[in-house]
């Protein structure tokens, strides 16, 4: 009898001692659980009271309008910037207008001067002249120049000159002949048709371009002042 208790004691001490092992696996993981939720809404809890806290000092509202000011500083920074660079932009411009018109102006200068040596060095020649020419009424080439430009290509230069204290007008043409070899035989070549019409009163310069045959061989340039009845009154000639 003693026995068979002993043995129904064993099974159910074994039995409580397995189920209540098997409860224990499965309380666990539900622990953890629970552990998790807590920590979160805990977290969630001081989050919550420090923005509260922040809002409550006036910490986020100081920090919002101080963005917003930065953001006008900058924006009026952007503007004056802008109207920094369109008045540098303007006189960069200004400047550079300038120095064209600079340029442009020497360029005139230059030239005014090379045109006031040649009208000194006609003045010269005039000057020289009219003492020979006074009292004679007389027309004279008081200069004639030429230059060979290219092959067939002639550019003239003549100051022609009235002598005499009195005005008068002097009215006639001039012509410019060339001579010279064409082919190894002797070559001249005069004006083709009318002479061109000369008309001054003290004196006139005269220049132009002339064009002959590109084979032939210039060597001397003669120009005439006729009258309207077509006398000779003056002549120069020129070698090349």
């Amino acid at each position: 009898m003693r026995w068979k208790l002993k043995l129904i004691r064993r099974r159910l001490f074994s039995r409580a001692t397995q189920r209540m092992h098997v409860r224990g696996a499965l309380f666990w993981p539900l622990r953890w659980l629970v552990g998790a939720v807590v920590l979160g809404l805990s977290g969630a809890l001081a989050l919550w009271a420090f923005e509260w806290g922040k809002d409550i000092a006036g910490l986020d509202r100081a920090a919002k309008q101080q963005v917003i000011r930065l953001q006008g500083e900058l924006t009026e920074a952007q503007a004056r910037l802008g109207r920094a660079q369109a008045v540098a932009d303007t006189a960069e411009s200004l400047l550079k207008a300038g120095e064209a018109a600079q340029t442009r102006l020497a360029e005139q200068l230059r030239q005014v001067e090379a045109e006031n040596l040649a009208l000194k060095a006609d003045v010269g020649a005039f000057e020289r002249l009219l003492p020979s020419a006074a009292g004679q009424d007389g027309v004279a080439v008081a200069r004639f120049d030429v230059e060979a430009q290219a092959p067939g290509r002639l550019r003239y230069q003549a100051l022609v000159v009235l002598g005499g204290r009195a005005r008068q007008v002097f009215a006639g043409r001039y012509e410019l002949t060339l001579s010279g070899t064409l082919h190894g035989q002797p070559w001249t070549m005069g004006p083709s048709g009318n002479a061109s019409p000369l008309e001054l009163t003290q004196y006139r310069r005269i220049e132009g371009v002339f064009e002959y045959p590109p084979d032939a061989v210039v060597k001397t340039a003669q120009f005439r002042v006729l009258d309207a009845k077509g006398a000779v009154r003056a002549s120069e000639q020129a070698r090349l």
